[in-house]
């Protein structure tokens, strides 16, 4: 089985202009977790998720550091900081889109692709052909070929 056999083929997206309250209600009115994030030639660019709007919504804490011997210590990553800054006051998806998108081809290998999520700790893979999105599969996806393979 392939990704192309069980992936959703009508998918949302997001613009990276797009306003973020705007995709967040789009996640929130159709009951979805993420949507990829495609150029004007549907190139997967980015996706936003619903960890990327949490970020907005919660407090920013600032990294612990230590000064010592006039050198800064950082207790914390202060790179993860500022990426979580950016995403915290963004307004533009592209602002909080997290833009390393791991996508595969349609003729992927279910197996494949299961494996993927399961090492990378994703939800969801877009699935392209010659670059472009054509679908989505989540782990949703996944749990309906698994019911129906072994029958209700």
């Amino acid at each position: 089985m392939l990704a192309r056999d069980i992936m959703t083929r009508e998918v949302y997206v997001a613009r990276p202009d797009d306003e973020v309250d705007r995709i967040a209600r789009l996640m929130l009115d159709n009951k979805i977790s993420g949507v990829p994030v495609v150029d004007e030639k549907e190139h997967v660019v980015g996706i936003i998720t619903e960890k990327d709007l949490i970020i907005r919504a919660r407090e920013l804490r600032v990294p612990f550091y230590v000064t010592l011997f006039d050198s800064i210590i950082f207790l914390e990553n202060p790179i993860r900081f500022n990426n979580e800054v950016k995403k915290y006051i963004a307004t533009k998806v592209k602002d909080a889109m997290t833009a390393k998108v791991i996508t595969v081809e349609e003729d992927t290998p279910v197996s494949q692709v299961v494996k993927l999520m399961q090492e990378k700790k994703i939800n969801r893979v877009p699935v392209v052909r010659n670059h472009k999105l054509v679908g989505i599969i989540t782990r949703n996806d996944i749990l309906k070929v698994l019911v129906s393979k072994h029958g209700n």
